[in-house]
């Protein structure tokens, strides 16, 4: 059974605050408005990339998890599946994973597999731009002044989720425990990226993390920030 994730200092310890009034409203807005245009207009794409894993990859198509809401509510977070059927794995996924299919990868690469969750966008449980949707165990594992950040609503999208993606998840120093890495790595860049969005969460920032987002998707942008050795020893 899913368990409220305990976060402590809403607004104490540096934590965000709930986007209120006139910007508050617009990004609700656009998180109606955007996230079903987009819904609707991926639909096909949706069936097809659908089609595709059940025949390459057969049942189940999407891959459901417990993820960390607003406010530290769980909620089930649906994606396309992009990995084999294994019993057990690291938290963490890494673009070097065996697990992940040859499909997968792509959809991976392009954040395909993420457009499920254009319907969590719709129905309030997620927001177009915001910090990652933690999972349940992981969130459970971060240290605690970067827990605030867990409070907010989950993006589909945003400033820590493009800089910071898969190709950041490998160690500069061949660790192989990739959740410590996660944790204590790039935990606090992300916390760090998503903050000073969430911090002043303008409809123009908003917009324009929504711009490089596509472009990302077509191939014509990348912001993903490499970690060296010596962002590690400075985080």
């Amino acid at each position: 059974m899913a368990t409220t994730t305990r976060v402590h200092g809403r607004h104490a310890a540096g934590g965000p605050a709930r986007p209120g009034g006139a910007v508050g409203l617009a990004r609700r807005v656009l998180d109606v408005v955007i996230g079903g245009l987009l819904l609707a207009v991926a639909t096909p794409l949706l069936l097809a990339v659908g089609a595709v894993l059940l025949v390459t990859s057969g049942r189940p198509v999407l891959f459901r998890q417990s993820r960390v809401g607003e406010h530290g509510r769980p909620f089930v977070l649906y994606k396309f599946r992009t990995m084999r059927m294994v019993a057990s794995g690291p938290e963490i996924t890494a673009a070097t994973d065996a697990r992940i299919t040859r499909v997968g990868s792509f959809l991976r690469r392009t954040a395909i597999d993420e457009l499920p969750q254009l319907w969590h966008v719709v129905r309030g449980q997620m927001t177009l731009v915001g910090p990652r949707p933690e999972s349940a165990a992981l969130a459970a594992r971060y240290p605690e002044q970067y827990r605030p950040v867990l409070l907010a609503r989950p993006g589909l999208t945003g400033p820590a989720q493009l800089q910071y993606r898969e190709r950041s998840a490998v160690p500069p120093d061949g660790r192989a425990d990739l959740e410590s890495w996660y944790l204590e790595v790039l935990v606090p860049l992300r916390v760090t990226a998503d903050r000073d969005y969430l911090d002043h969460p303008t409809i123009r920032r908003t917009l324009y993390y929504l711009l490089v987002t596509a472009l990302f998707v077509v191939g014509l942008a990348d912001l993903q920030q490499p970690v060296t050795a010596q962002t590690a020893s400075s985080a």
